[in-house]
């Protein structure tokens, strides 16, 4: 019974991906996770399946609205790209299956990734709650923030691999400030993104790991519905209305998933 609602919620997924270019992949795991049933290191790669595919979807019809800026897409997605791979591949086996004790408190690796994530959580939703202010990019400025462009990719290609978020919720903020998008520029760019920082990621797992594809094409298959729905929805809502009170809603998650794995 409880699996029904890991189906709904991947509508959801879509819905939020479709609505704001990120956010419905924060929630992919802990639903794989706590309603699928999953281990934190399997969730993670099957998160990325789902975060990419679905993207794929809502890049295609941003692009028909001419909504998506190539150009910046590749400055930002070819180091986010890089790193997602790599930590996919090679960071996340490397881990320990048990890394180390706090007293009677096992670190294992499955809860060290549970903890990574709730962490990252509760950050983004401070980011989304205060919202964040769009910035004039300056000419003189272009180096600057062209270096920050690839290092704000690097940095969300390894948090991308590490706990399988699309890293929609760090994009969409990052191509506003940095590169002065409007916000539905912004998403639908950061769609663009996403699907090929997840999808590539996914790569690393494939080769490693046995796919359940059946359940995979299910669940994306929803989620793709979902962001159909959601695409439609944000012709007439604008995304930043929402963004608020989500991020009130990711605080919360943040928090249950960090009070989950450290008391219960």
């Amino acid at each position: 019974m409880i699996e029904i609602f890991g189906f709904i919620a991947a509508l959801f997924i879509g819905l939020l991906l479709g609505l704001m270019g990120g956010g419905g992949s924060i929630i992919t795991v802990p639903v794989l996770v706590y309603l699928m049933h999953y281990s934190p290191v399997v969730a993670t790669g099957y998160s990325l399946f789902v975060v990419g595919s679905t993207s794929v979807v809502g890049a295609a019809m941003y692009w028909k609205r001419g909504l998506i800026e190539f150009k910046t897409a590749l400055s930002l997605g070819v180091p986010a790209a890089t790193a997602v791979y790599l930590t996919r591949q090679f960071i996340i086996p490397a881990i320990p299956d048990k890394m180390f004790e706090i007293g009677t408190f096992h670190i294992t690796k499955s809860i060290f990734l549970m903890l990574l994530f709730a962490i990252i959580l509760i950050m983004a939703s401070v980011s989304m709650i205060k919202g964040r202010k769009k910035s004039v990019k300056q000419r003189d400025q272009q180096n600057i923030i062209q270096r920050s462009v690839i290092l704000q990719g690097l940095g969300i290609g390894f948090l991308t691999g590490m706990v399988g978020v699309g890293g929609g919720f760090m994009i969409v903020p990052a191509l506003v400030v940095l590169s002065g998008l409007s916000m539905k520029r912004a998403v639908g760019t950061s769609l663009l993104i996403m699907a090929a920082n997840s999808l590539i990621g996914f790569l690393g797992d494939v080769f490693t790991s046995d796919i359940e594809w059946k359940f995979l094409l299910i669940f994306a298959a929803i989620s793709i519905i979902g962001i159909f729905i959601g695409n439609f929805l944000s012709k007439k809502i604008p995304g930043e209305n929402l963004r608020k009170g989500f991020g009130w809603f990711v605080l919360v998650m943040g928090m249950y998933i960090l009070i989950r794995e450290i008391w219960l």
